[in-house]
């Protein structure tokens, strides 16, 4: 045996896992918590905040990443990105995901290519920003026509985005945010349809309608970014504050690495609950992660 083969012989033990340290680190939970930029809304629409103001807010609170939803971006050019991304790394917060629109049920196929056409852009802002994942919607149902029908739109729309986002190291998270996406199991066929690892489930915690913490667990295996939100519907219908120790639990159990990002929508004034808030969805990771 040469030396260069010893060598190679020798060390792979050294650096392989046993196979029940894998299935540790498998099942191990690594949570880590984010702030969505929609949680500000208002602020950033009125120009009385800035995407800056976010990562400075997002230190402070001693925020980990941030989710920059692109609605109120001055521009996506490298002369607004670029900076962005020094500013964020400099101060130590990962813009690790970006959040866009989309309308992957449209009938037309001029329609579905140019929401392709979009996504790509996204793709490159993402890549841009230093962000590894986009939150994407669906769509809703077009009438007269049935989901069955829809779904093979969407499915063809992400297959070819991902083609895309495969070449950029950008994954696709598609959200659970009504219309076609209203239920787990209905995103679960469209992604696993796609069968691509750059396209996967972007868990929002709080918009089920029916069967809210059945269809959070049933989503969390194929879910690669969570949103966590203040209030949801319970079985009645009713909204109602969300209880975050048994949702980060679940999130826990199921071995989720990740980022919980705080998407707050209620009516207590951002600046004021969300620092509170923060400090609560810190607590609970910090829990569950040990």
């Amino acid at each position: 045996m040469n030396r260069r083969s010893f060598l190679a012989s020798s060390l792979v033990p050294a650096f392989a896992l046993p196979s029940a340290a894998q299935d540790a680190l498998k099942t191990r939970p690594r949570l880590r918590t984010g702030l969505n930029c929609y949680s500000f809304r208002k602020e950033l629409a009125a120009k009385t905040m800035t995407y800056d103001d976010v990562i400075r807010r997002a230190v402070e609170w001693d925020v980990d990443g941030v989710d920059m939803t692109v609605y109120w971006m001055p521009s996506t050019g490298p002369e607004f990105t670029l900076p962005l991304r020094r500013f964020a790394y400099n101060m130590g917060v990962e813009i690790y995901s970006i959040s866009v629109r989309s309308e992957l049920t449209k009938s037309s196929p001029s329609d579905r290519r140019k929401e392709v056409e979009s996504l790509y852009r996204w793709i490159d802002v993402a890549n841009s920003l230093g962000a590894s994942h986009i939150r994407v919607f669906g769509g809703n149902v077009p009438k007269g026509v049935t989901e069955e029908q829809a779904v093979p739109w969407v499915v063809e729309c992400l297959q070819r985005s991902a083609d895309y986002a495969a070449t950029k190291g950008v994954i696709l998270g598609l959200e659970n945010h009504g219309g076609i996406c209203t239920r787990a199991e209905r995103i679960l066929e469209m992604v696993n349809k796609v069968n691509s690892p750059w396209v996967a489930v972007n868990l929002d915690t709080g918009n089920f309608r029916t069967e809210a913490f059945k269809q959070i667990e049933l989503a969390l295996p194929q879910s690669v970014n969570i949103q966590v939100k203040v209030e949801m519907l319970d079985d009645s219908g009713k909204r109602v504050r969300q209880d975050w120790d048994r949702v980060v639990r679940l999130i826990a159990a199921s071995g989720y690495k990740g980022y919980l990002a705080l998407e707050y929508e209620a009516e207590e004034s951002a600046l004021q609950a969300v620092p509170r808030l923060m400090a609560q969805l810190r607590e609970l990771t910090r829990k569950y992660s040990a």
